[in-house]
């Protein structure tokens, strides 16, 4: 588990430092050769101690292999010159992943891609749980989208008892994803602050027959309503027609102009007229 290291100020050290180089010139003028040259290598031997931290920014300290703690703090400090020291940012970054070809529950192949934005929340897992915790940030939501896609169809065209879908699942597809990168990176100490579809279409080899599929769909659903329409505007006619008494008809005859008013109102085209100037009859 990660652990906070409390390192020395850095500036104490410089303080020292200059202390050591005036020895160094003192001995030096004074003939004190030996106790000189260990000063310089006491100088030079605490020069890799130094660390500076800048904000949102931490440092990962281990000695021989042994995890000695985490600088947060930012600042300049002095620490252990054995260790060595890791930097490891906390600042929340966004993954923009290229779409990918993936089956949705239905087995159709759609193109996803994702935006995810992501930090650094446990040093010591992104250090050690994990190889190279940003490479496995993008291996692990790829996994995700695949796993997201295998629980919703596209769309209800062929699926119409389903509630949720990829295309107008909204909130709930996005929640549902945010959760699934959740777990999978927790392993690497990795806070998932937002996840959200930002591609979503169907893959290249079934676009233009879905396209097809769409339009003819829509085509159906406006001539239901043309259709529904045109019943009412007919029922209307024959009822304002009788209630004001302009002509009698017969069931023949309102059958005829029920067929009439359906082929004018019902058309994908204008209508054309013929009028007759002898006897209806």
């Amino acid at each position: 588990m990660e652990k906070t290291y409390s390192a020395i100020s850095g500036y104490v050290i410089v303080a020292v430092e200059l202390v050591i180089v005036l020895l160094v010139v003192l001995g030096f003028t004074r003939g004190l050769a030996l106790p000189a040259g260990l000063l310089i290598f006491l100088f030079f031997l605490f020069v890799p101690g130094f660390v500076v931290v800048n904000p949102n920014e931490s440092s990962v300290l281990t000695l021989f292999g042994d995890y000695k703690g985490t600088i947060r703090k930012n600042g300049f400090f002095w620490t252990n010159p054995f260790f060595a020291k890791r930097k490891i940012s906390l600042r929340a970054r966004n993954l923009d992943s290229e779409p990918i070809k993936v089956n949705d529950k239905i087995g159709n192949p759609v193109m996803i891609g994702v935006v995810l934005v992501w930090r650094v929340q446990e040093t010591f897992k992104a250090a050690f749980d994990v190889n190279d915790y940003e490479h496995f940030v993008t291996i692990q939501t790829e996994a995700a989208i695949r796993k997201l896609a295998g629980l919703y169809p596209y769309d209800n065209f062929e699926d119409e008892d389903a509630e949720i879908t990829l295309r107008s699942g909204g909130e709930e597809v996005n929640e549902e994803l945010e959760r699934e990168v959740t777990d999978r990176l927790k392993i690497a100490g990795v806070e998932v602050m937002e996840a959200r579809i930002n591609y979503l279409a169907y893959a290249q080899e079934i676009a233009q027959a879905m396209l097809k599929r769409q339009q003819a769909t829509a085509i159906v659903a406006a001539r239901f309503k043309i259709v529904e329409g045109a019943v009412s505007m007919v029922e209307m006619a024959l009822d304002e027609l009788s209630k004001k008494k302009i002509v009698e008809l017969d069931e023949e005859k309102k059958a005829t102009m029920v067929s009439n008013l359906m082929v004018v109102l019902c058309g994908d085209k204008e209508a054309t007229p013929v009028v007759n100037t002898g006897s209806i009859y």
